[in-house]
Parts: structure tokens; C-alpha cells; sequence
């Protein structure tokens, strides 16, 4: 059976259903107790990772081989790119011999251009610097798996505007009813054409969609209180009193004051008494590892979309 080649750099590139079906299939995923339908057999997955990673790494080779796939894994002294070699000329050649290649790298999202035109290779963003879409998929599959749905959540941001919360602001948005609140350090938000387009989408689809730079006093009566990292992988401040500019946007337990119902996401790796305080990460209300979890759930949805799998389809 003629089979599809998709890619997924940015969560931009899914239609309103395409996003609905990953995160659907990645909470079926997480709630099946019956093993994964092999639908992915005969296929080989690459894993092209510049940069380190612990979640999306395991999560990709994890599913995959749940979904009967074969893989190959290129680390970042593996390619001839070290030697010269285009970096479009590496994807044409991986094309002819790969089903679905799998990438994190510290370059713009644009330069995978080529590898996407691809006609026998779908390419998968694994975060790039621009973005992380996979991790955004999968706080949504977590943030449903929880409530059982993402309509009308109220959601607050804390931390940089990075590739992670650059996902969000795209994704979130996209499902009506929603508040996204992003609380971000001064000169460190968002860019201003992704915060543009996150406004864009929630005019569009009834949400709505706010960034702020100060955490005074932080919003009331959320669903989810998220952050990441101050140090993102791959990237340094260009400021030396960094720290100082992010210390009042540590998560405590202050948020929970007005929210007593909130549950706490975190996409890991964590620094405790950095971004988050031990007691808020380690207590009842954090949900991190549920989440870290579900990279793998959403990780067989994005390659069975990527492919063309049906929910239940075997090959």
C-alpha cells in the first residue's frame, strides 16, 4: 500500500484536524493498555541528534521500535556535514535510504527547507532553534489526558520565550475557549513575529493570547502552571546578570494561592531553586513526569501521522 511522507517542523504545517488527530492518537496511546498495533513495520526511522536530549531522543527510538519500525541513530560527529558535506545534499542522499528522519539541531527551522522537500523521506523537528513542536504536541496530549479536553483551559507561561514556549504560543491558541497567559523576563520574550502570529491565531479561534514581562502578581483561578529552563540546550544570554532578570520568575507555590486546583508541567530537564522550587516540582500538583511520559505517546502519533497511519491500522 502506497504509503505518505509528511513532515512536521513546525505545528503550523497541521491543519486544525491533523493537530486534533496527533493529540487524540497520542492520549489513545497513553491510556491503551493493549500493546501498539505494529503499523510502522518495514519502515527505518533516523535519529539525527546535534544536540543532546534525554525525553525526545528516547522517546522517537522508543516508539518507533513499540510501532515495528527499524531505526538508525547519527549523533553529531556521525555525518560528513563535519567534513564539509551540504547539509542539503545530506538530506537528499538520507532521503533515498530512510523512511522518516528525526532531528534536533541548534540551526533555523528554514534550513530544513530542503530535507522537507523531500518526496520519500518525512522529516521530523525534534527542536530546532526557532522551535520545539513535538514538545508542544506533547504537552497538549498531557494537558487532555488530563482534563479531557484543551477548550477553555487557562494556562500560565513562566519563563524565557524560547523555542519551547515559541511552540506553545502557536499551538495552544488554536483551540477555542483557551487563555494563555506567558509571563516572560524583559528582553527575553518571544520574538516579536511569533507573539504576532499567537495573537493572530487566537483572534482566529476564539482564545486568547497575552505576554507580559513582569510576574507581580501572578493570574488566578489557572488549570496549568508551566515553565522550563533558564539555560535552554544550545543557547547562552547575552547578558552576564542574566540571573538576576529571571529571579522573580521562579515558579513557587505562590501560584497556587489563587489556582489551588492547577496541576504543574515542566518539559525537563529541571533545575530545582532555578526556575522551580523543589516542593512545587516533587508535590502533588506537578504532573512533569506524566508529561516527560507522554514524549513517547506523542512520538508514535507524530510517526504514524508523518506516514499516513490510521488510528488501528496494522501493516
Amino acid at each position: 500500500m502506497e504509503r505518505a511522507y509528511r513532515s512536521l517542523v513546525s505545528t503550523e504545517d497541521l491543519s486544525d484536524v491533523d493537530l486534533r488527530e496527533i493529540v487524540d492518537r497520542g492520549v489513545e496511546h497513553a491510556t491503551s493498555r493493549a500493546a501498539p498495533s505494529r503499523s510502522l513495520a518495514g519502515d527505518v526511522v533516523g535519529l539525527y541528534f546535534e544536540m543532546t536530549s534525554t525525553r525526545t531522543r528516547t522517546a522517537f527510538s522508543a516508539g518507533a521500535l513499540r510501532l515495528g519500525a527499524q531505526i538508525i541513530s547519527f549523533g553529531p560527529g556521525d555525518l560528513q556535514t563535519n567534513t564539509g558535506e551540504s547539509f542539503d545534499d545530506t538530506g537528499q542522499v538520507l532521503a533515498r535510504m530512510l523512511d522518516v528522519m528525526v532531528i534536533r539541531t541548534g540551526r533555523p527551522q528554514s534550513e530544513l527547507a530542503a530535507w522537507v522537500a523531500q518526496k520519500t523521506m518525512g522529516t521530523v523537528n525534534a527542536m530546532t532553534q526557532d522551535q520545539h513542536p513535538t514538545q508542544a504536541l506533547t504537552d497538549l496530549v498531557t494537558m487532555q489526558q488530563r482534563f479531557g479536553t484543551i477548550e477553555g483551559l487557562r494556562v500560565c507561561y513562566v519563563g524565557e520565550g524560547n523555542n519551547t514556549a515559541a511552540a506553545i504560543a502557536l499551538a495552544l491558541p488554536r483551540y477555542p475557549g483557551v487563555v494563555l497567559e506567558m509571563r516572560t523576563p524583559p528582553g527575553y520574550g518571544l520574538r516579536p513575529e511569533i507573539a504576532a502570529r499567537a495573537a493572530a491565531i487566537a483572534a482566529a479561534c476564539g482564545s486568547s493570547f497575552v505576554e507580559r514581562h513582569d510576574l507581580d502578581t501572578p493570574p488566578r483561578s489557572l488549570d496549568v502552571v508551566y515553565t522550563t529552563r533558564w539555560q535552554t540546550t544550545g543557547t547562552s544570554k547575552p547578558t552576564p546578570n542574566w540571573r538576576e532578570t529571571f529571579a522573580p520568575f521562579q515558579v513557587t507555590s505562590r501560584f497556587w494561592q489563587d489556582s489551588p486546583e492547577a496541576v504543574f508541567m515542566h518539559d525537563l530537564p529541571a533545575h530545582r531553586g532555578e526556575e522551580v522550587t523543589a516542593d512545587v516540582l516533587d508535590g502533588p500538583m506537578s504532573i512533569a513526569m506524566d508529561q516527560a511520559e507522554n514524549k513517547m505517546h506523542s512520538a508514535m502519533a507524530v510517526l504514524e501521522w508523518c506516514r499516513g497511519v490510521r488510528p488501528g491500522a496494522v501493516r
